[in-house]
């Protein structure tokens, strides 16, 4: 049974809450879980102590069990020193011009120029 520590939402519509929870990766997101181990809440600052709440002794047990965080759970555990902090990923620039777009904008910027 392979274990996963992630997210799971509650709260009201448009209104969300996270309970970061350690549950079996077959599970459903919503669903039965193992345990509650923490909370996050993105509807406060950045900066306040409540966004997130984790119960460090726990999440050090599961992580010693083999279980596996998920992206957003990691970030979490490495602010708090507890797993090393994930390779963050190149983001797709899909808003970007394409080739040739960027072509007729370098030839515009140099008749320009000029």
């Amino acid at each position: 049974m392979s274990v996963k520590i992630r997210l799971s939402r509650a709260g009201a519509k448009k209104r969300p809450f996270y309970h970061i929870v350690v549950a079996d990766a077959n599970a459903p997101r919503d669903g039965k879980f193992i345990e509650r181990v923490g909370t996050y809440n993105p509807m406060l600052p950045q900066d306040h102590a409540e966004r997130v709440t984790l119960r460090t002794e726990r999440l050090q047990y599961w992580l010693g069990q083999g279980a596996q965080a998920t992206d957003r759970v990691a970030r979490f555990l490495a602010k708090v020193e507890l797993i090393k902090a994930p390779a963050r990923t190149e983001q797709p620039k899909q808003s970007a011009p394409k080739k040739k777009a960027q072509e007729r904008a370098a030839a515009r910027a140099k008749a320009e120029a000029a």
